[in-house]
């Protein structure tokens, strides 16, 4: 089974041949198929367009070759599109629904189960492991394949593991399975394939035989081969009843119909008594059918003298916790001792007199009678060849043979004569081999000789050499790690160097909602491809707009919708409070965006903007019991226990902060530490950072170690930007977290002129500020009146509010009273010569129409006199014009 990363649909390259096309890219980006060759067939077919002697308009044959290829691509796109959806089809890519079906899914697991914990103690964390299967097998991107770092699919054959209960896709699983053999196998070449070798779970380790090797798809069950896919059921389940052994056996069977993941506890209702068999016998749950009646135990101790005086409990009583004066063995010293243990050993010498009435027993106080003195009978010489009966009062003499021990060389014997003490070191000269054998040496015999030659096989990894020094071939396993990359991408293998596919990651993480509330537990590298669940919790995010409070809605990834509330922000003008919507984060659609270049190009979707428009007018350490007079306080069973109890030390650390995880032990009270929850010598010391929350908007970790008291505050220098968005400040970390609003826009101050410009086209006089720019420009601005005469310099806000207008003056009024009269004269002098003009054309047509002249007789010429006017009226334009400029220069010149 190949992760979905590594299937493809459909061939590599390009397609080819008519309908085959290469399969869409799934971003939107349609490839495009090979529909653009030509044909076969498809010459000389009747094409339209076609001109009657063979030859295509060029126009109508190129749109014709457009569309035809158009309508291949389209086809071809669809039937890529169907079969990726139809190969992909799985639950990890199914949609879920909306929040009403997943709110219906949740209610009708959780009433699967309520009959389990509605009765008396019903076993709740044992229950939540099968709830928890169970729901993974629903949501999306759960079920994943540890070995191949894939989805589980609906429709995939899959196994099952008895230990850990993770699934795996039947293909991985068996090949897991092969390879694991295949390595623990090939180590030796003597029983290479002839022993039975187990393979392991690739999560949990649980090993199991060649024969248990998977082969057939099977229910979770275990009753159905081949389960059909039903969508009314559990995916991969028969829909029969489970019937199932309980663990631990109990000799009743699951009766939920067949699930996932390990059967819940018993639901059967038995009537059992308690431990010590005083309380009357009660209806309770089979899989808590053992209960405390909590009244004291009252069974005879091991001491034979007191009772148990511990509440009800399982298994045997604990010693007795009594203290008595109690002699030791020998009966010398008298002690205070636990009740528990009577016999004792002082550290004193016997010291009785022994038979032979010369010598003292050595013995450590001991039970009985001292025994025999050592040197009494025959004894032997040094050398163990003469043996002399002397009385104990006597050594034993040197026998003057030669001593013949052997060295500790074990090839040769001592040559001195009988002596005692050790015999000497072997000083004879051999010739000796190193331990790899490939050398040498002649040297003393008690010396090892050892070359320098380093080792080139291949450890039992077939990754490293041994590189030991003169190695005598039994090399050890190689010690380094594997750091080979996980399947999951984010961790490495932290075995010893080996050789095969490494173990699946065995990590966890949470996807969690976006207020972290809701969480989907998913094995390590899946958490890029899941999806965050759905949460029902409020969103709790602080309003983005100016209101105090937002609109309740549900927990959510991006940004919170649109503000629906009532502005109610006071206008400007009127005073009064805005009564539109929430409009400080208004969607307005984008324009000027990418224009599609031909029908095979999609459209892209209109783009959304959020802006703020303008008002419309008008979020305990535990104490410990033990045998080392701890304080008495019940602990959870999954926590390290003490030594005897089982249960933490839990005192107080140095830090204050952390308490003693050892297991119970016992602790020196000194007089300077009175407090019985202060750790003594004994205890751990803490080598923890500092894990105590920051301050709000601190991202720097606090740099001492795990301490008591309060943190320092932080000097770390923060990098920000100013109001203005130019210039990066550096500000200590503890004055940005501990500022209010005011200090925090003075600390964001650059100190530099506002590089905004106000709506008039002036730059901002104000220094770096937050929010907009205060409209109030004063800049100098040239105001003229309607005819351009009159200047004059006013402050630019004025003239934006209209509050000043320049209005012309009597000789505005003079200059255009002498422009009109000029316009006027000049528009009658053109009407008179105009009239000239078609009074000689008419003239001129009477007299060609009175008859033709001879040939030699000249044309009628009409004379017609000319005007002053007409005669210089081309000089008089530009000198009038003059005169009319350099008046006005003369009087704007007077005016300033």
């Amino acid at each position: 089974m190949e992760a979905s990363w590594r299937q493809v649909a459909g061939g590599r390259g390009r397609a080819r041949g008519r309908g085959t096309a290469a399969p869409s890219s799934g971003n939107g980006v349609h490839l495009r198929g090979a529909g653009g060759g030509r044909e076969k067939g498809s010459v000389g077919a009747a094409v339209p367009g076609l001109s009657p002697g063979g030859a295509a308009t060029p126009a109508a044959a190129a749109e014709l070759m457009s569309q035809k290829k158009f309508e291949e691509i389209k086809k071809a796109n669809q039937a890529a599109a169907k079969k990726i959806v139809e190969e992909h089809f799985s639950s990890s890519s199914e949609e879920e629904g909306d929040e009403d079906f997943e709110g219906k899914r949740g209610k009708i697991v959780a009433n699967t189960f309520i009959t389990y914990t509605t009765q008396t103690d019903g076993d709740v964390r044992e229950l939540e492991r099968t709830k928890q299967y169970v729901n993974e097998a629903f949501q999306a991107g759960a079920m994943t394949c540890l070995i191949c770092i894939a989805s589980v699919k609906r429709n995939q054959a899959v196994w099952s593991c008895s230990g850990c209960f993770c699934i795996f896709h039947m293909p991985c699983i068996q090949k897991w399975a092969k390879d694991s053999q295949f390595l623990v196998s090939s180590l030796t070449d003597d029983d290479f394939g002839k022993r039975d070798y187990p393979w392991p779970c690739p999560k949990c380790r649980f090993e199991y035989k060649r024969s248990d090797t998977p082969s057939r798809y099977y229910c979770y069950c275990g009753k159905v081969e081949d389960p059909p896919l039903d969508p009314w059921l559990v995916p991969h389940s028969c829909g029969q009843v489970c019937e199932r052994d309980f663990k631990p056996s109990c000799g009743h069977k699951c009766l939920l119909l067949c699930h996932p993941g390990p059967c819940p506890p018993c639901p059967k209702m038995v009537t059992t008594t308690c431990y010590c068999k005083k309380a009357k016998p009660i209806p309770r749950r089979c899989s808590a059918k053992e209960w405390s009646c909590q009244l004291p135990c009252g069974r005879k101790l091991l001491c034979g003298q007191h009772k148990c005086e511990n509440p009800c409990h399982a298994g045997s009583c604990p010693p007795c916790p009594r203290v008595s004066r109690q002699k030791c063995v020998c009966g010398k010293r008298v002690a205070e001792r636990s009740c528990a243990s009577p016999l004792w050993h002082c550290d004193q010498v016997c010291g009785k007199t022994l038979p032979c009435g010369n010598h003292t027993c050595e013995q450590v106080c001991h039970v009985g009678a001292c025994g025999d003195c050592p040197r009494s009978g025959k004894r032997f010489c040094p050398c163990q060849k003469s043996k002399f009966s002397l009385p104990c009062t006597e050594d034993v003499p040197t026998c003057g043979d030669s001593c013949d021990k052997v060295l500790e060389c074990g090839i040769h014997r001592c040559s001195q004569r009988c002596h005692r003490g050790p015999c000497e070191t072997c000083r004879q000269e051999v010739e000796k081999h190193c331990r790899c054998g490939k050398h040498t040496k002649r040297m003393p015999c008690h010396k090892p000789y050892l070359c320098e030659t380093k080792c080139v096989k291949m450890r039992d990894c077939q990754k490293h050499q041994c590189r030991r020094k003169c190695c005598p071939g039994n090399c050890p396993p190689c010690d380094q790690n594997c750091g080979r990359t996980l399947g999951c991408r984010n961790h490495k293998c932290p075995s010893v160097c080996h050789r095969g596919s490494c173990y699946p990651c065995p990590e966890t993480v949470d996807v969690k909602c976006n207020c972290g509330n809701t969480k989907v537990t998913v094995p390590c590298g899946r958490e890029r491809t899941t999806r965050p669940p759905k949460c029902k919790e409020q969103c709790s995010r602080p309003p983005t707009c100016h209101h105090t409070s937002q609109e309740k809605h549900r927990c959510h990834f991006g940004s919170c919708p649109p503000c629906h509330q009532p502005c109610q922000k006071v206008l400007e003008k009127c005073g009064h409070l805005c009564p539109a919507p929430c409009h400080d984060q208004a969607l307005i659609k984008q324009t000027g965006r990418h224009q599609p270049t031909g029908p095979w190009e999609q459209p892209s979707e209109p783009a959304f903007i959020q802006t703020a428009l303008p008002c419309p007018p008008c979020q305990v350490p535990i104490p410990m019991e033990c045998l080392g007079k701890h304080e008495v306080s019940p602990l959870p069973c999954h926590a390290v226990g003490p030594y005897s109890c089982k249960r933490a030390c839990g005192r107080t650390l140095t830090c204050q902060n952390h308490t003693c995880m050892k297991e119970c032990h016992k602790v020196t009270e000194t007089d300077s530490c009175t407090d019985k929850k202060k750790a003594g010598p004994e205890c751990l010391h803490c080598e923890e950072g500092c894990s105590k929350s920051r301050p709000s908007g601190c991202p720097h970790p606090c740099v001492l170690p795990c301490h008591p008291g309060e943190c320092p505050p932080c000097v770390q220098m923060l990098r920000i930007k100013c109001h203005c968005k130019i210039t990066s400040l550096y500000v200590e970390c503890r004055k940005i977290t501990t500022a209010d609003v005011n200090e925090k826009n003075l600390l964001s101050c650059c100190k530099n002129q506002c590089p905004k410009e106000l709506p008039c086209g002036h730059r901002c006089k104000e220094m770096c500020h937050p929010g907009e720019c205060p409209f109030n420009c004063n800049q100098k601005v040239k105001l003229r009146c309607p005819c351009k005469r009159i200047k004059k310099e006013v402050q630019c806000n004025k003239v934006r509010e209209n509050q000043i207008s320049i209005e012309c003056d009597t000789t505005c009024k003079e200059m255009k009273q002498k422009a009109s009269e000029l316009k006027e004269a000049e528009a009658k002098a053109a009407l008179e010569e105009e009239k000239r003009r078609q009074q000689a054309e008419l003239e001129a047509f009477e007299n060609r129409l009175k008859g033709r002249r001879k040939k030699n007789r000249k044309r009628d010429e009409v004379a017609v006199e000319l005007t002053l006017w007409q005669k210089y009226k081309y000089y008089l334009f530009p000198l009038c014009a003059i005169v009319v400029v350099v008046f006005a220069w003369y009087i704007a010149n007077a005016v300033d």
